[in-house]
C-alpha cells in the first residue's frame, strides 16, 4: 500500500473510531488529532472534524470502514466485535477482509467531552501500525 493511501486510511480510521464508542455523549461535532506509528516511522495525521448524528452514535457498525480508503455502512467488509463499555473506557476489535485484510484492537478513555484512543493494527502481512489519537467534542452539529 502506498504511504499516502495508508495515511488517508489511518486518518479516516482515527476519525471513525469516535463513532464506535458510545460512552458519554457521542453525537455532535468532534475534532480528532493523532499520529500513526509504524516500525521506523512516526507521522502526524491531519486534523479532522466530523459531525456524528444521534443515529450514527446509536449503531457502532455504521462506523466500521470498508477498508483502506472506504467508509462504513451495510456494504462494509469490516466487522466490529468484543465491544465493551466499562466506566469511561470503551474497547472493541475490528476485522476487515478482502484484498487488504486488517485486524485492530482499540481502546478509548473518556473524560467529559474529550477522549484518548489507541488503535493497534495488523495489516494482513503488510506490517503493524499503531494510531494514537485524541478527540474533543466541539458542540452540536451545525444544521
Amino acid at each position: 500500500m502506498r504511504l499516502r493511501a495508508l495515511v488517508v486510511f489511518a486518518a479516516g480510521l482515527a476519525a471513525s473510531v469516535a463513532l464506535l464508542a458510545q460512552a458519554p455523549r457521542m453525537d455532535g461535532k468532534w475534532e480528532v488529532t493523532g499520529e500513526m506509528e509504524m516500525p521506523g516511522m512516526t507521522m502526524k495525521l491531519p486534523v479532522s472534524t466530523r459531525c456524528i448524528t444521534k443515529e450514527e452514535a446509536a449503531d457502532p457498525q455504521k462506523a466500521a470502514p470498508k477498508g483502506p480508503g472506504g467508509r462504513g455502512g451495510e456494504e462494509s467488509n469490516c466487522k466490529v466485535a468484543d465491544y465493551k463499555i466499562v466506566g469511561n473506557k470503551v474497547t472493541f476489535t475490528m476485522k476487515c477482509e478482502g484484498e487488504q485484510p486488517m485486524t485492530m484492537a482499540a481502546e478509548m478513555i473518556y473524560t467529559g467531552d474529550t477522549y484518548t484512543a489507541t488503535q493497534k493494527m495488523e495489516m494482513g502481512g503488510r506490517g503493524n501500525m499503531t494510531i494514537k489519537s485524541t478527540g474533543k467534542r466541539l458542540g452540536d452539529c451545525e444544521k
